[in-house]
């Protein structure tokens, strides 16, 4: 068995036929060879996959910095007013923003900060599932947090409001 890089960055695999048994130990070192070479292959195409994600990510991040940057520098000391005066729908918008962009932020970093994992030694069956079972209610527990959040900042629009009304009323 020979391997051969070919033009496209994979590689071609020359399987010599194995002089013994299908059943012989060196079939089975040899399949778990080709099995082991069909996952990293996987995993490079999800390595490149999440590169071009990341790439987007990078553009549209710079993209959004820039916008911030414009916004800072037309925004004079007076127009705070006029920031406070936008609607609770414009405010509320922001917020989600920000509370998705600290989503993903907290998710880059969690991929960043995990561990490799080994093939030798890959988590039982069990293991799997619960650390599956684990990210599942992590996620669960982030959304609710979330909604939580948007609630809170959405009551906070409101009090500001109220208050801003209460002020005009005993100013009469």
């Amino acid at each position: 068995m020979a391997c051969r890089p070919s033009g496209s960055g994979s590689y071609t695999v020359v399987i010599i036929p194995l002089r013994t048994s299908l059943y012989s130990l060196d079939a089975l070192r040899f399949y778990l060879w080709i099995k082991r070479l069909k996952d990293l292959e996987k995993e490079k195409d999800a390595l490149f996959s999440g590169l071009e994600i990341l790439e987007k990510a990078r553009l549209w991040y710079l993209q959004r910095l820039e916008e911030n940057r414009a916004r800072q520098h037309v925004e004079t000391p007076g127009s705070c007013q006029e920031a406070a005066a936008k609607p609770a729908s414009v405010q509320v918008r922001s917020c989600l923003l920000r509370s998705r962009i600290q989503r993903a932020n907290g998710s880059l970093g969690s991929v960043m900060t995990e561990p490799n994992v080994t093939t030798s030694s890959n988590p039982s069956v069990p293991d799997a599932l619960a650390d599956s079972d684990l990210r599942w209610l992590n996620t669960a527990l982030t959304q609710e947090v979330s909604d939580k959040n948007r609630q809170i900042s959405m009551l906070e629009l409101e009090k500001d409001a109220l208050l801003e009304q209460l002020g005009e009323l005993q100013s009469h």
